[in-house]
């Protein structure tokens, strides 16, 4: 027995010092991998390999910081993840930061850890301008479409039994796909975090076709998102985003993505920066989203 009990210490030793060698494990290998999204409002691709974005900016900054720490170079590589594989990539150490659009909720927070909030979103619905439909009461008997593995899907159901509306709910793969389905008429709306909401209307084909609509539905922190039970490296990451918000950086990366005009279209998506995103930024935290849902 006492055999078994030290061979099971011995494997949990193993597994501690290899969930606190992140910082090692980029400075052996140059490099670090960047979980990002293909349509997402905060991270996108505009092709060809290339990853663009409020979130990337983040991350490369964080980079940069991380090269100086550590004095070496560090090569970044791509690794395209979605909203249903993202955190079983984090945790299996595929993905060293996720820099995408994700949200930190106590769930989750039991298998990954979160950087300080560096955008607080609010979850809306997007429906065809011409629709007549303005708020989620008018959903019922509608067909709704949301994407697989998000906490938008939580949140719809949560309003769809709070208000007493019936909806048949459709689900795309990706941001992209759940957008399709508004834009090619498959659904009446899509309910998902407000800027993903603005970047697809705002890089689709006829922007004016497409309008947000109704109450926020949740208010979510959302963050960078790495593996748990490692300090050191969540540290570094933090330290960086908190100089980025202090120094002014951060308000100037906001402005570049939500203000002036972005690729691939050079629309702009003219999201003003919220009094919530502010105070995250003043405060700095990695509260999970209940603890803003008991604020309000």
């Amino acid at each position: 027995m006492k055999k078994v009990l030290l061979a099971v210490a011995l494997v949990a030793g193993v597994g501690a010092v290899h969930a606190e060698d992140t910082l090692k494990k980029i400075k052996d290998s140059g490099a670090i991998t960047m979980g990002v999204r293909e349509s997402s409002g905060l991270s996108y691709t505009i092709g060809d390999g290339k990853y663009v974005g409020y979130h990337i900016d983040v991350c490369e900054r964080v980079i940069a910081d991380l090269r100086k720490q550590l004095g070496t170079k560090i090569e970044v590589k791509y690794q395209p993840v979605t909203s249903a594989n993202r955190i079983p990539l984090t945790v299996n150490g595929t993905v060293d930061l996720e820099c995408g659009s994700t949200t930190n909720n106590a769930a989750r927070q039991k298998d990954v850890a979160f950087a300080v909030t560096t955008y607080v979103e609010e979850v809306r619905i997007a429906v065809k301008a011409n629709s007549g439909i303005t708020n989620i009461g008018q959903l019922n008997g509608k067909t709704v479409a949301t994407t697989t593995g998000t906490t938008s899907v939580q949140t719809l159901r949560k309003h769809e039994r709070a208000n007493g509306v019936d909806f048949k709910e459709v689900f795309g793969k990706d941001h992209a796909d759940s957008f399709l389905l508004l834009d090619s008429g498959r659904a009446d709306a899509f309910v998902m975090d407000g800027s993903i909401l603005a970047k697809n209307i705002a890089t689709s084909k006829n922007p004016a076709d497409f309008k947000i609509v109704g109450e926020v539905l949740s208010v979510e922190p959302i963050a960078i998102m790495m593996r748990k039970d490692d300090p050191a490296f969540k540290k570094a990451v933090d330290d960086s985003i908190k100089g980025m918000m202090k120094s002014g950086e951060m308000a100037k990366i906001y402005d570049k993505w939500f203000l002036q005009p972005i690729p691939p279209t050079n629309t702009k998506i003219g999201l003003p920066l919220s009094a919530a995103t502010k105070d995250a930024w003043a405060n700095p935290n990695d509260k999970p989203m209940e603890e803003y849902a008991a604020k309000k």
